[in-house]
């Protein structure tokens, strides 16, 4: 059995066409983003506005990041 078939705690990524962890892996997307794409995929169905603001601040911590990486 595949563990795309398994999921623990909950049914809300079994009812989508492609996982948000097959869509990720396939586009080799890093950490925070992977997780923005994976709050917003499920926020009507898990943890509503809770997952939104999930998905809000690893775009702040992403931000925040990149700002303090990139030269000025």
């Amino acid at each position: 059995m595949s563990a795309l078939n398994t999921q623990v705690a909950g049914g809300h990524y079994k009812s989508l066409k492609i996982q948000p962890i097959e869509y990720i892996h396939a586009n080799s997307i890093p950490f925070a983003e992977g997780s923005v794409i994976k709050y917003v995929t499920r926020w009507r169905d898990k943890g509503g506005i809770a997952d939104l603001e999930k998905a809000k601040h690893f775009l702040e911590l992403l931000i925040e990041l990149e700002r303090a990486r990139a030269p000025e």
